[in-house]
């Protein structure tokens, strides 16, 4: 259980997170990823970084009940910094990272994937920010990344989820397969990317983000304000103890 790092072959790091039963990560979760997604790149015999997943699906967000279980606001501050960290040590990693995605794809998860170089997804994957029923508020900055503008906004108000295959269709997932094949898949476009100059594939990510339109650091940072806010407030606790009653207190 946590976060580990493999080397599969030649020239390919596979950091994979395993936080049973749905992988919500707890705050600590977060930054142990940030690290391993970070070692990972800097590593000189690394070209290409994978992020998978153990068990039901690639990620639930934030561990929500952690959040609960603290009277203080340090867990939402702790959550809110891990997914910051995370977040950007996908963005920034210095070669390129593949997100292979199974099942659920929520919250923090789209931060993940959004932040990613290219998204390899099973069938029954799904993609969405559940955010507004749970009491929090974030990561549209990413789900920004992965389909128009007015297709976000209506996921981002309704909490509804798009299918792997639907964002085929908008250009943001590379491939989906069955949910056996997967792995093969991923480390498939991964072998691919591993095969470039070490030093030219470095280039070539800092040279993509360089020109990307959208600082992803500093507008999912102001998306936090507002999270914080909520909670100040104190609609976020009454939102998310709602969330748990609804799920029948799991």
């Amino acid at each position: 259980m946590g976060v580990s790092t493999s080397r599969p072959e030649k020239g390919i790091a596979v950091v994979t997170v395993d936080y049973p039963p749905v992988n919500a990560l707890p705050v600590q979760g977060w930054y142990d990823l940030a690290d391993a997604v970070r070692a990972a790149g800097r590593d000189p015999d690394v070209r290409c970084v994978v992020l998978a997943a153990e068990g039901r699906g690639f990620n639930a967000g934030v561990d929500i009940k952690e959040v609960q279980r603290d009277p203080s606001h340090s867990a939402i501050l702790g959550a809110n910094r891990g997914c910051y960290e995370a977040f950007a040590a996908v963005y920034e990693c210095e070669v390129p990272v593949v997100a292979a995605v199974r099942g659920f794809c929520l919250g923090g998860g789209i931060g993940l994937v959004g932040n990613a170089d290219a998204i390899v997804a099973s069938e029954d994957a799904t993609f969405g920010l559940p955010e507004l029923d749970r009491g929090a508020l974030g990561a549209a900055t990413h789900l920004a990344r992965l389909v128009p503008q007015h297709l976000m906004r209506a996921l981002y108000y309704t909490s509804r989820t798009a299918t792997a295959e639907e964002l085929h269709r908008h250009g943001s997932v590379w491939r989906v397969v069955p949910r056996e094949e997967l792995g093969a898949a991923a480390l498939e476009l991964a072998r691919e990317i591993a095969r470039k100059d070490g030093y030219l594939i470095r280039l070539a990510k800092a040279a993509i983000n360089g020109i990307d339109p959208v600082d992803v650091r500093r507008s999912y940072r102001f998306e936090q304000g507002f999270t914080f806010e909520a909670n100040l407030s104190g609609v976020a606790d009454q939102v998310r103890d709602s969330f748990g009653k609804r799920d029948g207190g799991k």
